[in-house]
């Protein structure tokens, strides 16, 4: 089993006398910022706009441009998209990379393959929150957390674990509890959990259902809500109670159908298709293919977009979606 700490295993003295840069105040980036801040930790923000750097500062901290802040701070977290860290890496945080200091991540894809190569003299590792980043906010100030995962990369100072730990306890996550990882196991997991289950598996086998029903002849507005609205429904039982805890507050009937039939949708080839996407990413293939859309202004990335946006599903929703005025929140 692997190593969880909680808040007896960590110390915010760790960061005691640091500053920590947050670099990107996006949707992780504001809410790890303001707990750190209200955990007392000295934060300053590295903002790539004017617009977030004016909210950094409304929300009560030192804002600069993001080379500036590297080369204000001790420890330099880096909360931008992936595809964009590695150039600003190597443009605004490598000058100021000194002996000593920190960088440390949410997500390990620029390390684990290679984007960033840091010098052997830094700490390296990571604090990755199990949940998006309002989560992390609203569960710290209800006096609660959101899990977490710990990764080491280098432990130059001999500090590292004690750093990310003390990072860990400052935006909450000790609290509920933080697993030890890899930066090689969050990123290959975290990739296959997006493509195969959470983001890609999911949203083709509603498109898939919603079209099946459509084709058959069903209105498209009562195929939008068994295939897309109640989706919410069982992912939220199943978040709350797990799989069998979801089965066992739904209709006999659907559990039935449950057990016999998902089975039928999930094969064989289903599952050898799930291990080829693992093999590509544990080969660094779907890097490499992410990377060079990138390079390549995303021609694939925006045509797929922009013709799914397009999908009868999407329309069906907008109007079924307005009938529900508490959705508009």
């Amino acid at each position: 089993m692997a190593k969880i700490y909680y808040e007896q295993d960590a110390d915010l003295n760790a960061l005691k006398g640091k500053t920590l840069a947050v670099i990107g105040y996006g949707n992780q980036g504001r809410n790890q910022a303001l707990n750190l801040k209200d955990s007392g930790i000295k934060v300053v923000i590295g903002a790539r706009s004017e617009k977030t750097k004016a909210q950094a500062k409304a929300d009560g901290f030192e804002a600069y441009d993001a080379k500036e802040a590297a080369a204000k701070a001790d420890i330099i977290q880096i909360l931008i998209q992936d595809d964009l860290q590695g150039s600003l890496y190597k443009n605004d945080v490598l000058p100021s990379l000194k002996a000593g200091k920190a960088l440390m991540f949410s997500h390990g894809f620029n390390i684990h393959f290679g984007q960033i190569v840091p010098p052997a003299d830094v700490d390296v590792f990571m604090i990755a929150p199990k949940g998006p980043g309002h989560l992390v906010r609203t569960q710290y100030t209800a006096g609660q957390g959101v899990p977490a995962l710990v990764a080491i990369y280098q432990n130059a100072t001999g500090n590292a674990l004690k750093l990310a730990l003390g990072y860990a306890k400052a935006i909450g996550a000790t609290r509920a509890g933080v697993l030890e990882t890899t930066f090689k196991e969050e990123t290959e997991t975290d990739l296959f959990g997006e493509q195969v289950v959470l983001c890609g598996g999911l949203s083709e086998l509603i498109r898939s259902g919603f079209e099946t029903l459509v084709n058959a002849g069903y209105q498209p507005e009562v195929a939008y809500f068994e295939c897309l609205h109640e989706v919410k429904l069982i992912t939220d039982l199943i978040f709350e109670k797990g799989i069998t805890g979801m089965r066992d507050a739904i209709s006999t009937t659907a559990k039935y159908g449950d057990i016999t039939r998902g089975r039928r949708v999930i094969t064989e080839n289903t599952r050898h298709e799930m291990a080829r996407i693992l093999a590509e990413i544990q080969a660094g293939a779907f890097a490499r293919e992410f990377i060079l859309e990138n390079l390549a202004n995303r021609p694939l990335y925006n045509s797929i977009l922009r013709n799914d946006s397009q999908h009868m599903i999407e329309k069906v929703g907008q109007q079924v979606r307005s009938m529900f005025s508490w959705s508009k929140k």
